[in-house]
């Protein structure tokens, strides 16, 4: 008789049941003793091949090896059970539930008893109705069961903590009944979906506020199954709810601070920097939001560095504002004008001391908001329903340069900490890009200070030109290049026409554009021709750059500059021009005909040192001349044909208008692309000629006889232009420039009266000797011709022509 030990340890399993069982026996060494037929059922094999045979070949490789390991076990708690794998006869495997026990026979030696069944080698728990309730109450899960008219039949206690009741107050009631903070029927159009398609809906996200909380927003994941019978009809639906209002918030908070990043400081624009910052933070934050800036700030000053003063009242200046209310019916000023503040308010105490305030329920009529301030603003906050706020300095660099206030109207929940902290993060962020745009805004204030300065504002009173100028930079934001022109008048009624483009962008080009425009106008004080003109300038260059004065790392330099500097003499009508490097001036003739110039390209300036060629090209009364930088050009059929872009400049040109003006914005809106490649510059002229009548002049022989004759031809002159008052002036000058003439010069000898804005008298010879002006002594006889001349007219200078020079002396008139 076999007996079996007591107090046996079966493990986490149910025991085997024995009745079911294929009971074998085995010696203590592990060999089949007894296989029953049960046991041949299970596994195939008989008797004959299995007793005798050690245990472990019936089983799988991973569990023989493990029979050591379960005998130990065995034998030190006096049983064991669970699942093993066996090797069937037909070499397949079968998973079988095993329990083991330590038995002894008569004699007292030791056996081991092996019940064993088919089973999976997992095997689930059966729990009974009483335990699966218990599991369903106490779960922290909110449950809930509803019939096919979407009304409850059951619910958890863990479903009361999101609102609506007890249990026993849900039962025959919906959803909308039980909680109309909620978007039932979005939720009932859920539940009937499952009903329809049996497909269940998961971690369906809500967002509303539940009769527990009805002044907090909470959002929760909702799960819907439906339930079958066993025929597979559904008979209702159950759900679940869990509250995931902290996981919701913190990912809306990360979302308003994605947008902070995306949409706050697009521009270098203060008032729009201001106005993103406000567009941000509703509705996703608060309700109504308004943005406060020093003035000094918007300007591109710098902002105050302590407190704002001792005055009563503070002004600000409403960078921006916006409101979940159309038209903003909670602000009390507009955007751009001065909101007033007590210097002891929340708005004044965050600018001095850049600290945070907030306050979790806002009294209207409570001291912190005063009801003197003007504009009503404690009525409109009243009548609004404002009842939380908070106020975060607008603060970058350890420099306060505004504030802004956050609100919420009545149905929304209090502003907490967490709250807070969202608000003086994004406002940071916001806060580094209100100091790049107000950084930038001084800078690029300046940078035009200096190049509106540096450009010419007008010409002098003259006759010769009448001109047009447009400017369009390539970089909107920063909006300075290093294009220039100049006009420059100069002896003889000419004017010089001048335009350039030095590389770059900013501070660095306006600074080199400046010095070589004082270059320019330095040179053509010299009376230099074109070509000499731009050799002098080559040579500026070349030396600047060698020198090497442009500040490290500037993006900009000398080399490489173009120029065009053209003439214009309204007497001999015509124009001397000579370039560097720059495209040849256009010319339309009155007839409506245009063409380019054929003026020689030379090279850049400071590149190459070779000379440069100027030609003379007459031009008809009435024509317009177009000096332009190559970013007119920039913008025109980049990929089309070669010369495509000049010809549509011929033809823009040639375009009807009233005025040259009115021309000169056609062909900027023509040609160039409301974002130009590269700085445009546009200067054009119409030519007048000098009237016949306003100019004359006599050739003269080597002869000191013909001064006289000479005097007197010029007082003619003046009597007849109505000038009788200059006559003594006028005769002096003659006098002693036709006798310099004959005396230190060459023939031929010309003199030349021009009668423009004032009066010109020129004489010139063959002999390129250079006079200069004398301070003689009283005892000296002669010397003294240029040193009066100097004192009795406005102007006078030397020019220098192919065969000879012109010296000429300029009078005022009246």
């Amino acid at each position: 008789m076999v007996e079996c030990e007591e107090n046996g340890h079966y493990g986490q399993r149910a025991p085997v049941e024995i009745a079911d069982a294929a009971l074998v026996l085995c010696d203590a060494h592990g060999r089949v003793e007894s296989w029953p037929e049960g046991a041949e059922r299970l596994l195939g094999h008989p008797a004959a091949d299995v007793v005798g045979q050690s245990v472990r070949t019936l089983l799988a490789p991973e569990d023989a090896a493990r029979v050591p390991e379960l005998a130990e076990e065995c034998r030190t708690h006096g049983g064991w059970s669970g699942p093993l794998t066996a090797r069937r006869k037909d070499g397949g495997l079968v998973g079988v539930a095993v329990q083991l026990a330590l038995v002894s026979d008569g004699a007292g030696e030791p056996h081991w008893l092996v019940g064993a069944v088919e089973a999976p080698p997992l095997q689930g728990w059966t729990m009974s109705r009483p335990v699966m309730e218990r599991l369903l109450m106490q779960t922290p899960v909110g449950m809930a069961v509803v019939d096919t008219d979407l009304r409850f039949v059951w619910s958890n206690k863990a479903l009361e903590r999101f609102g609506g009741g007890p249990a026993r107050q849900r039962i025959g009631r919906r959803l909308g009944e039980i909680q109309p903070g909620l978007d039932s029927e979005a939720l009932e159009a859920k539940m009937r979906q499952v009903l329809e398609t049996g497909e269940p809906v998961l971690d369906h996200e809500h967002i509303g506020r539940p009769r527990s909380e009805p002044e907090q927003v909470r959002a929760h994941a909702m799960s819907f199954v439906r339930l079958e019978d066993g025929n597979g009809r559904p008979f209702g639906v159950c759900y679940t709810v869990i509250d995931i209002t902290e996981r919701y918030r913190n990912r809306q908070r990360l979302l308003l601070l994605d947008r902070a990043a995306k949409d706050i400081g697009r521009t270098l624009d203060v008032m729009r920097t201001a106005q993103e910052l406000a567009d941000v933070a509703v509705p996703d934050l608060a309700d109504f939001v308004a943005v406060d800036l020093l003035d000094s700030v918007i300007q591109g000053g710098e902002p105050l560095t302590g407190p704002p003063g001792d005055a009563e009242m503070v002004a600000l200046r409403r960078g921006g504002q916006q409101s979940v209310r159309e038209g903003v019916p909670e602000a009390v000023i507009g955007v751009g004008d001065l909101a007033s503040y007590h210097s002891w308010s929340p708005p004044i105490r965050a600018l001095a001391d850049g600290k945070s305030w907030r306050v979790e329920w806002l009294d209207p009529l409570g001291a912190e908001w005063a009801a003197d301030i003007p504009g009503g603003r404690r009525e409109r906050m009243r009548a609004m329903g404002l009842h939380t706020a908070m106020v975060v300095p607008i603060r970058a660099r350890g420099t306060t340069m505004g504030v802004t206030s956050f609100f919420r109207s009545e149905q929304g929940e209090p502003f907490g900490e967490d709250d807070l902290r969202l608000a003086e993060e994004f406002v940071a962020r916001a806060a580094l890009c209100v100091d790049n745009a107000r950084r930038y805004t001084r800078e690029r204030e300046a940078a035009l200070t200096l190049q509106r300065s540096l450009l010419p504002h007008g010409v002098l009173e003259q006759s010769a030109l009448s001109l047009a100028t447009r400017y369009r930079p390539a970089d909107e934001l920063a909006g300075v290049g290093g294009d220039w022109f100049d006009v420059i008048t100069l002896s003889g009624a000419r004017l010089a026409l001048v335009v350039g483009e030095v590389r770059g962008h900013g501070i660095g080009a306006i600074a080199t554009m400046g010095r070589l425009r004082t270059a320019v106008q330095t040179l053509a004080a010299l009376d230099l021709r074109p070509e000499e003109l731009l050799a002098h300038l080559d040579d500026l260059v070349s030396r600047v750059s060698e020198e090497g004065s442009d500040p490290p790392g500037a993006d900009t330099g000398v080399v490489g500059t173009s120029c065009l500097y053209a003439v214009y003499d309204p007497v001999g009508r015509c124009f001397s021009a000579a370039s560097a490097g720059h495209p040849a001036p256009a010319v339309v003739a009155p007839d409506g005909t245009a063409s380019f110039a054929e003026v020689p390209i030379g090279p850049q300036l400071g590149v190459s040192g070779l000379p440069f060629e100027a030609v003379e090209v007459p031009v008809k009364e009435g024509s317009v001349l177009a000096l332009y930088t190559d970013g007119l050009l920039a913008g025109v059929d980049r990929e089309g044909p070669p010369g495509a872009a000049r010809q549509r400049l011929l033809a823009a040109l040639t375009a009807p208008g009233d005025s040259l003006d009115a021309l000169c914005e056609s062909v900027i809106g023509t040609l160039v692309p409301e974002r130009p490649f590269d700085d445009v510059t546009l200067l054009l002229a119409r030519t007048r000629g000098l009237a016949p009548d306003r100019f004359t002049s006599w050739d003269l022989a080597c002869d000191p006889a013909v001064v006289g004759r000479a005097r007197e031809m010029a007082a003619a002159q003046l009597a007849e232009w109505g000038l009788a008052e200059l006559e003594f002036t006028t005769e002096l000058v003659v006098s002693e420039l036709v006798t310099n003439a004959i005396r230190y010069g060459s023939g031929p000898i010309r003199l030349r009266l021009i009668l423009e804005h004032t009066l010109i008298c020129e004489v010139c010879d063959g002999s390129s000797t250079s006079p200069y002006l004398r301070h003689p002594r009283t005892t000296d006889e002669g010397g003294r011709g240029l040193f009066l001349i100097s004192q009795f007219t406005h102007r006078w200078g030397t020019r220098y022509t192919t065969d000879g020079k012109i010296i000429w002396a300029e009078q005022l008139l009246g």
